[in-house]
């Protein structure tokens, strides 16, 4: 809120240069809160698709997790006025790639009720597959 109101100052008092660096500055601190939620909601995807390939199954909470997750990241990421998104799949999938071991490490405590290690279970996954398939159901 502090910076709406230098913004409105700088304004006020004719200093453009200023306020477009603001400008730029509420633009990058917007876009880093979009990025560190997608990557949070990722993580949640990521859980429930490594636990589903390691544990060959699924349930119906997980199923719901995946649902909702995948419609808050399209969510966050979709620009509302000028339509479009403000992360392309190359940014998305580098998101997913950064969260993966978060996301290993947290399925390994919920995944065969916790009794494979974080290393254990990510050699009973494909990373690359489970990758792939987070960014699909996020373009779906």
């Amino acid at each position: 809120m502090e910076e709406l109101l230098e913004l409105r100052q700088f304004l006020e008092q004719g200093k453009i240069h200023e306020a477009l660096l603001l400008v730029d500055e509420l633009e990058e601190m917007s876009l880093s809160d979009k990025i560190n939620k997608i990557d949070s909601y990722g993580v949640i995807l990521l859980i429930h698709l490594i636990k589903q390939k390691a544990e060959k199954r699924s349930t119906r909470s997980w199923d719901v997790s995946i649902e909702n997750t995948v419609r808050e990241i399209n969510k966050i990421n979709k620009r509302r006025k000028s339509g479009g998104y403000y992360l392309n799949q190359a940014e998305l999938m580098d998101i997913l790639q950064q969260g993966y071991q978060v996301a290993l490490k947290r399925a390994a405590l919920e995944a065969f009720e916790g009794r494979y290690e974080a290393q254990e279970l990510a050699a009973m996954v494909d990373q690359e597959e489970i990758l792939t398939q987070a960014l699909e159901f996020i373009q779906q």
